[in-house]
């Protein structure tokens, strides 16, 4: 399957020549292509690094689509971090992409352990609230993240549907009014599902604002999550979106025609 669509996306997609929109052009050439060495490179590998080194085995309790990689819930972390933590390139991308875009608000769905969250916090100038459903590996993301100074994560742990009632789109007992926090970036890694993707994307809508991005992992994981991205791609509040393969961007811009973008990252 993923094959099948890898080879589709080669054929539609671009670099950022021939882009029309000035945004996504500056976006592309500042952002997706910056090759400058960053201090905090550094950091996201040691991170991986010491996870990859860290043998000790903990059970995983799996609320999305499962892994294609395991066979047992009981797993070593080092497994984890290698089959299951997102690839060094995809970790610089977040964190060039909240530099960027000046994120100082973030939701991430799916902490695993925290190998994504460290790219989002690791400027130091963003606060971070991460969710995690499965105790042991929050547990490991927490102490990998405390152990690395990355004291702007707050980490909650139970499912995704709970903490957000409770911490992002609750309504006020007395007057029944919802009340949202606003996000700058919502990066969706937990459940690969269609129904799940299409579900927290509604759900997290009222917390945007004209300059916030959606970032959604493994777009191309399944035949529903990409139909869960054409969805998302039509629906009425979203203006542009760029498809990496890897990760779906979407952003809110009223000020920008609606578009569609496949780029090589």
């Amino acid at each position: 399957m993923q094959l099948k669509s890898y080879i589709k996306f080669l054929l539609k997609s671009q670099n950022q020549h021939g882009l029309h929109s000035p945004f996504v052009y500056e976006l592309v050439t500042n952002c997706f292509y910056d090759r400058k060495r960053y201090k905090e490179y550094k950091l996201l590998a040691n991170y991986r690094k010491q996870l990859l080194k860290n043998n000790k085995t903990i059970h995983v309790t799996d609320f999305g689509a499962g892994s294609r990689v395991f066979t047992s819930s009981k797993r070593t972390i080092s497994a984890v971090a290698k089959n299951v933590g997102i690839p060094k390139k995809r970790a610089r991308f977040l964190f060039r992409l909240v530099s960027y875009l000046k994120c100082k608000n973030i939701l991430e769905l799916g902490t695993s352990l925290g190998i994504g969250t460290a790219a989002l916090a690791a400027n130091k100038k963003s606060k971070v609230l991460s969710i995690e459903g499965c105790p042991q590996t929050a547990n490991v993301a927490r102490n990998q993240l405390e152990k690395f100074g990355l004291n702007n994560v707050e980490l909650k742990v139970g499912e995704f549907e709970e903490i957000l009632s409770k911490f992002v789109v609750f309504s006020n007992k007395t007057t029944g009014n919802k009340h949202q926090k606003q996000y700058d970036l919502i990066y969706f890694d937990g459940h690969h599902i269609k129904e799940a993707t299409l579900k927290y994307f509604q759900k997290l809508l009222p917390t945007v604002h004209n300059n916030s991005v959606f970032v959604f992992d493994d777009i191309h994981w399944s035949a529903g999550m990409e139909e869960a991205w054409e969805e998302i791609k039509a629906h009425p509040q979203v203006q542009v979106t760029i498809d990496t393969f890897f990760l779906g961007l979407v952003f809110f811009r009223k000020e920008q025609a609606k578009q569609h973008f496949t780029i090589r990252l």
